[in-house]
Order: C-alpha cells, then structure tokens, then sequence
C-alpha cells in the first residue's frame, strides 16, 4: 500500500500542513459548487466563491498563473452569475436553462481566442514558458473561461465545456503535483455529464409546457 500512496501522495510531504488543509477545503466546496450547478441551486456560487478565493492564493504561491487566472475568472464570474440566477424574467419565474443563439456561439468563439492571447502575454511576460503544462493551460484556461461564461448565462452548452476542460485537467493537476486536485476534477467529470442530462430534463420540460 505504501508504494501507491507515495504514488499518489508523495508531494505532499513537502507541502507545508497549512496548505493541504487549504486544498482540502478548496476541493470540498468546489465539488459542492459543482453539484449545486447540476441541481440548479443558487448555492453555486457562494460555495464557488470560497473555492476559488482558496484556490487563487494556493496557485499564486505555487506560481501556476493560467491556473491562478481560471480561478481569479470564475470569482468574479460567479458575482455575475449570481445576480443572472436571481434575476426574474417576469413576475415568477427566473432564468431558465436555455441554448446558445448564433451570436452567443460567435461570442463564445472570441472568448476562446481571446483567452489564449491573453495567458499567452502573461505566461510570455512572466517567462513561464518553461514546461509542455502551460502549453496545455493556455488551452484548459480558454475552455473554462467560456464555459463559466456560459454557466452564468444558463445555456445549457456550457457542460460540454466542463467536460472537456476537467478530462484535459484529471491528468494535468495530477502532474503538476495536486492529486487532491486531480481527483476532484474526476469528480466534476461525473457530475458535469450528469449536470448535462439534468439541464437537458429541465430545458424539454420548459419546450413542452411553452
């Protein structure tokens, strides 16, 4: 047994104890702000907050800076969210779930290049282009800029992007070293293609009763 938790958790025996609690409670809330998202709950955000604003200052210290960006993105995102959820459409009813417009797919595409420039300067002024990783976080931060983007607005699509993005970060994080973190992105793959099937309920139940 000793060889596979060295495996798994050998990093951390140089981590200081302070910074694996920290993750520990990132990933607990994170997993939480996820299943919240699936089961439409309000409390994806709060519990995303707290999330992220750990997660910020863990990958600053470790000097993971597109990680570090992703989650600086979803706090502010989550703000944003938070007030598209509770907004009402008319006198009872609040956003629903819906699918990206053409536009909303064309914005989604500026996004996603957008995004790449923009971690592509950081990573060139910071000189951080030392490792094949940031090659990929330039690719799993654009991912996930549009995806949170698209869970802000309730469009459905946006769980495509999550899948995409948390298959790219099981092995990723797992690299780099933050297994606790690897194994919560495993966890937001399940829960994305169950929160893909649950939205997907939820938008035909609205088509019929329209």
């Amino acid at each position: 047994m000793q060889p596979i938790f060295d495996f798994f958790f050998g990093q951390y025996y140089n981590y200081p104890t302070f910074y694996i609690i920290l993750e520990v409670i990132a990933v607990i809330f994170g997993f939480l702000s996820v299943w919240y998202s699936k089961q439409e709950n309000i409390l994806v955000y709060p519990t995303g907050i707290i999330s992220t604003l750990i997660f910020v200052y863990l990958l600053w210290q470790w000097g993971l800076l597109g990680d570090m960006m992703i989650n600086a993105y979803y706090f502010s995102m989550s703000i944003y969210g938070w007030y598209i959820w509770t907004r009402k459409v008319d006198a009872v009813h609040f956003t629903p779930v819906t699918v990206m417009t053409k536009k909303e797919h064309l914005k989604a595409v500026f996004l996603f290049i957008g995004t790449m420039v923009f971690v592509y300067a950081v990573y060139n002024y910071f000189d951080k282009w030392n490792n094949w990783t940031a090659y990929v976080d330039t690719i799993t931060t654009a991912v996930f800029f549009v995806g949170m983007w698209l869970m802000a607005l309730k469009k459905i699509e946006n769980w495509i992007y999550w899948i995409i993005g948390d298959l790219i970060s099981v092995p990723l994080y797992f690299y780099k070293g933050l297994t606790l973190t690897s194994f919560q992105y495993l966890l937001f793959t399940v829960i994305a293609v169950y929160g893909y099937l649950a939205w997907k309920k939820s938008l035909n139940k609205q088509l019929q009763t329209a």
